[in-house]
């Protein structure tokens, strides 16, 4: 006898993102922030003007525009434009990149902010197809000989029967389906659905009524309803990118690309225009509908002149995401110029950016900013810990306490401890430096170390 025991809690490994605890901005139904929901902690006033922009987007009002997020390191600008793409709907594409990420010795920085902004746009795809779905009750395959090799026997045809709630139809198929059935491995007891058009086979579960085991590593599903010939919509998300990249695959590849799957690592403007065209005939035939995203550009300082003229021009496009940029930097050079500007931005980009800013956390917020890091990745902490580093936070910054949290939780674990202690705390503190205890570590030994 197998025994079965069954386990709860955590896997060994669980990998908990920076943002992954935030779904929302935390707004109550006036668009009033609270002080605490969704992930977020504080930033008020950049949370209920981040909820205003949701609701421009929502109406199409942000055609023309996009959002800058300007404050010190660690104001949780992030965590805001995350939260914009939650509060936008579940199946809203979010891309993240930084500004240095467009810079490749392969590719030119525009393709790269190009192929981004139409990761960032999804188009959810409707299409009624007619098929056969219902609960196989009985399944008979002939096998014969294959017309290459008479001595290894294939699948020649199959009678297969299926039943729904409220019909049952018999049918009888060639070589295609039969092949299929066989590979997929369907047998009684299993609901499945047939193309009626290209014989097209998909597994969708085992029936409720056919299940003979407490546990069964299949999908169950109850038995369909209504005919088994029946008009069924189906809804599917893909980005432009990828409508792109399988265009750009059957037109411009040739036989060695398909065979190989060789793609070219730049996208044909051609190819492009033809996929824009397409799903603008789908949106007018109501078989599609255009999901404008968020595409998020962390360290936006960092890209040049070319490059932000081009997020310029491209902000004017009819297909394009929700371009939310964020920055840590003052009056600074525009990169590739000797000109100074604000944020490191040409004036007549920022003349049309909808600029949001954000302020240090005080100290209550970053407690509770640690709370909710803390129950994110399963840390509990003593109120004398979470005192200290409080205060570390206050005097150094969020991100350094976040970091003492995390690696004192794991002197914690490691000495068979489930709770942080002050001792711990204070332990890691004095082995960790921060930025400034860096730089003066460097200047003491500056005379010393390599350039």
């Amino acid at each position: 006898m197998v025994e079965i025991e069954e386990v709860s809690g955590s896997s060994p490994f669980e990998r908990v993102g920076a943002h992954s605890h935030i779904r929302g901005l935390g707004l109550d139904k006036d668009g009033k922030a609270r002080p605490v929901a969704d992930g977020l902690v504080g930033q008020i006033r950049a949370r209920e003007a981040a909820g205003l922009v949701v609701k421009m987007a929502k109406e199409g009002k942000l055609s023309g525009k996009a959002i800058l997020l300007a404050g010190p390191p660690g104001t949780g600008k992030t965590a805001i434009a995350v939260g914009i793409a939650r509060e936008l709907g579940e199946d809203v594409p979010f891309i993240q990149l930084s500004g240095a990420e467009i810079y490749s010795t392969e590719r030119k920085k525009t393709e790269v902010l190009m192929e981004a902004m139409r990761k960032a746009i999804g188009v959810r795809i409707r299409e009624f197809r007619r098929v056969y779905e219902g609960e196989v009750m009985s399944l008979d395959v002939k096998m014969g000989s294959s017309v290459y090799n008479p001595f290894i026997k294939v699948p020649q045809s199959a009678t297969i029967k299926l039943k729904t709630r409220d019909d049952e139809k018999t049918l009888k198929v060639g070589p295609n389906v039969a092949r299929q059935l066989v590979e997929l491995g369907i047998s009684e007891g299993d609901v499945i659905m047939i193309d009626s058009e290209d014989g097209r086979v998909s597994k969708v579960g085992v029936s409720k009524e056919a299940v003979m085991f407490d546990l069964t590593s299949e999908s169950v599903v109850p038995r369909p309803e209504g005919p088994v010939l029946k008009d069924k919509e189906f809804t599917y998300i893909v980005t432009l990118d990828d409508l792109d990249r399988m265009v750009s695959r059957r037109r411009g590849g040739g036989l060695f690309s398909l065979i190989l799957g060789v793609e070219t690592k730049e996208i044909d403007p051609e190819v492009r225009a033809m996929v824009d065209k397409q799903v603008r005939e789908w949106v007018e035939q109501n078989k599609a509908e255009i999901i404008p995203g968020v595409m998020f550009i962390d360290d936006a300082h960092l890209m040049d002149i070319e490059a932000l003229s081009f997020i310029s021009r491209a902000m004017e496009g009819e297909l394009v995401p929700i371009i939310i940029m964020a920055t840590n930097r003052g009056i600074t050079n525009i990169r590739g110029t000797d000109v100074k500007a604000p944020f490191g931005m040409p004036l007549d980009l920022l003349d049309r950016l909808v600029i949001i800013t954000t302020d240090k956390y005080t100290r209550d917020e970053v407690g509770e900013i640690l709370k909710i890091r803390a129950a994110e990745e399963g840390i509990d902490i003593d109120d004398k810990a979470l005192e200290i580093l409080k205060d570390e936070g206050e005097r150094r910054s969020l991100r350094y306490a976040v970091q003492i949290l995390g690696i004192a939780g794991v002197k914690a674990r490691s000495e068979g401890r489930d709770k942080i202690t002050e001792e711990d705390v204070k332990e890691v503190a004095e082995r960790f430096s921060d930025v400034k205890d860096a730089i003066q570590h460097l200047k003491k030994y500056e005379g010393e170390l390599l350039t």
